[in-house]
């Protein structure tokens, strides 16, 4: 397993010992209650990966996502598949009885994503904490958030709005945020999976419903033709698998049950399952990146742990700023 121990993207107002005497074992709790989870669902791990990446989208990662009321984020049919509030919820309960009114949600969900990563096979980095919880939630502004149809000067725009760049947007954009019908979402570029000695294999994160992609092998910008970007091959094996929208595929083709760079070999033969997966290596800015993780798969998994540290560094509220919620549903 890599670690990764820069710090990266702004820390101001975070601190890596921040909980050290006021809340000692809030990193054991959270790892504790993470596995314990995921170890009864494996899909969790995914999604609180993705219910990170939302929170973190909108207005920062202050877990206004966790709000729970008419007119929040939450409330929205873009937030509809989110999963692993109760999970949270049961992370807040028990650091409420060890360290009272100490631990933020945010610091909550940003701490169990990076435990879910790890838990799922993926790598390890070092979360500075201090973050506050945020007192807004409002419904419109997850109209912000991608989710698969927007064109690449669209998604470079939304990540370099929040400090992220090309390279960060490679990374993280193979379904960390951009489909929202992949119900148990995350290939992050990649698949994970979580194995069991009993059922090795049997339980994959990241697929898709088919429903996602019949537009494209179908009939593609209303053409009645399939994207002409698609490999033959690949075209006549989606049409087998996805007959009916309801059925379920896996975002990679060659090698789903696997923490690996082999997505983007994929995407050199032309076998990304999204238009927006396909756009990473047809484009001239990002298609470099891709290439440099063909040939250095190592890069990728590095890489990784760097853009997901950024990611959970975006505008946080610090200080005097937002609130510690008592209750991650509610202010």
């Amino acid at each position: 397993m890599g670690i990764t121990s820069l710090i990266v993207g702004d820390t101001s107002g975070l601190s890596f010992g921040y909980y050290h005497k006021s809340c000692p074992n809030f990193e054991s709790i959270v790892n504790q209650k993470v596995n314990q989870w995921v170890k009864q669902d494996p899909t969790l791990a995914p999604s609180l990966m993705r219910l990170h990446f939302h929170d973190c989208a909108v207005r920062g990662c202050d877990a206004s996502i966790l709000l729970n009321h008419t007119g929040s984020e939450r409330s929205t049919a873009a937030s509809k598949t989110l999963r692993g509030f109760n999970l949270i919820d049961d992370i807040k309960a028990a650091l409420e009885k060890a360290c009272p009114r100490t631990v933020s949600c945010a610091d909550i969900l940003t701490s169990a994503a990076r435990d879910a990563t790890v838990a799922a096979g993926g790598p390890f980095w070092m979360v500075p904490y201090g973050r506050r919880d945020g007192w807004v939630s409002i419904a419109a502004e997850t109209r912000n958030v991608p989710m698969g149809y927007e064109n690449m000067d669209q998604l470079i725009e939304f990540f370099q709005s929040r400090g992220l760049n090309i390279l960060d947007l490679v990374v993280l954009s193979g379904k960390l945020f951009l489909e929202r019908y992949c119900r148990l979402f995350l290939k992050i570029v990649v698949a994970l999976i979580w194995r069991r000695p009993s059922d090795a294999g049997a339980h994959t994160i990241g697929r898709c419903t088919c429903g996602s992609i019949q537009e494209r092998i179908y009939y593609y910008n209303g053409t009645n033709k399939p994207d002409p970007s698609v490999n033959p091959g690949y075209l006549n094996f989606l049409r087998r698998k996805c007959r009916w929208a309801s059925e379920e595929i896996y975002l990679d083709a060659s090698t789903p049950q696997t923490f690996d760079s082999v997505y983007y070999n994929n995407l050199q033969k032309k076998m990304g399952l999204l238009h927006t997966d396909q756009l990473l290596y047809s484009d001239v800015r990002t298609n470099p990146i891709v290439t440099a993780f063909v040939s250095e798969p190592f890069l990728f998994y590095q890489q990784f742990s760097v853009s997901m540290a950024k990611l959970g560094n975006i505008d946080v509220l610090t200080g005097n700023e937002g609130e510690v919620r008592t209750n991650c549903n509610r202010h």
